[in-house]
């Protein structure tokens, strides 16, 4: 897959925040202090509208933040199924995410298609709720358009986010590592070709993952693919007999 750089105008029309769970929002929830999950906001300045990708544990923190922003919620995306994405029971904990969001807002929920009924299970929504995606969709949010890359491996309907030379790379990559490839759902083989998928992305995009399991919180996919661990194997064989 291939990127092509947006104009000036669009990368100044573009709204983005990187928001840390138990820094920037949930502050006082211990299991969010513990898994540093990054949530995204993506929007237009112009039209004031903007999404919410991987909402979870304080889902009315984060749309005043949008709402502080003068910006109107008017979707999210999910990256995968896992409560800490997208809300649901784990570690023993219930974890606010998208069922909550419905409640105070009736906006669509994008998902990847295959990824839908694992959604479903895991957090109580209603398929009505969700709209499901192919892989190479795109969604406008104003004048923004975000390309939604499935890359199945961590869970099935895993997907990424490309908007303006960002990727938003939820579980699949992470600065360091990947997600793992050994709970309900993971595939090692498709974990190999999804990470050559994304490896493939211009040297300038921007990686921004799911967790902050390094620092920094960002970094480009050029430094990713040169210190990443997990592009070192270069064959599938190789790769196997570290990760599968």
């Amino acid at each position: 897959m291939s990127a092509t750089p947006n104009s000036d105008s669009d990368s100044n029309q573009i709204y983005f925040k990187q928001l840390l769970s138990g820094r920037d929002f949930a502050t006082d929830n211990q299991l969010a202090q513990q898994m540093v999950n990054f949530v995204y906001l993506i929007g237009d300045k112009s039209t004031r509208e903007c999404m919410i990708v991987d909402p979870a544990y304080a889902v009315e923190e984060l749309l005043s933040v949008a709402e502080k922003d003068d910006m109107k919620v008017v979707g999210a995306l999910a990256t995968h199924y896992h409560p800490d994405h997208v809300g649901g029971s784990m570690m023993g904990a219930n974890i606010d995410g998208i069922a909550t969001l419905l409640e105070k807002t009736d906006i669509p929920i994008h998902v990847q298609e295959l990824e839908a009924q694992w959604i479903m299970r895991t957090t109580g929504v209603s398929a009505n709720h969700l709209h499901q995606h192919q892989p190479g969709d795109k969604v406008k949010v104003g004048d923004i358009e975000i390309c939604l890359v499935h890359t199945p491996g961590h869970t099935p309907g895993s997907q990424c986010f490309l908007v303006d030379n960002r990727l938003i790379a939820g579980d699949t990559l992470f600065l360091e590592g990947c997600g793992r490839t050994d709970l309900p759902g993971s595939n090692p083989d498709q974990m190999f070709e999804s990470l050559q998928t994304l490896a493939a992305l211009p040297d300038q995009t921007v990686v921004f993952p799911g967790h902050r399991y390094s620092d920094p919180s960002s970094r480009s996919l050029a430094e990713v693919r040169q210190t990443n661990y997990v592009f070192k194997p270069k064959t599938k064989a190789d790769w196997l007999q570290w990760f599968s």
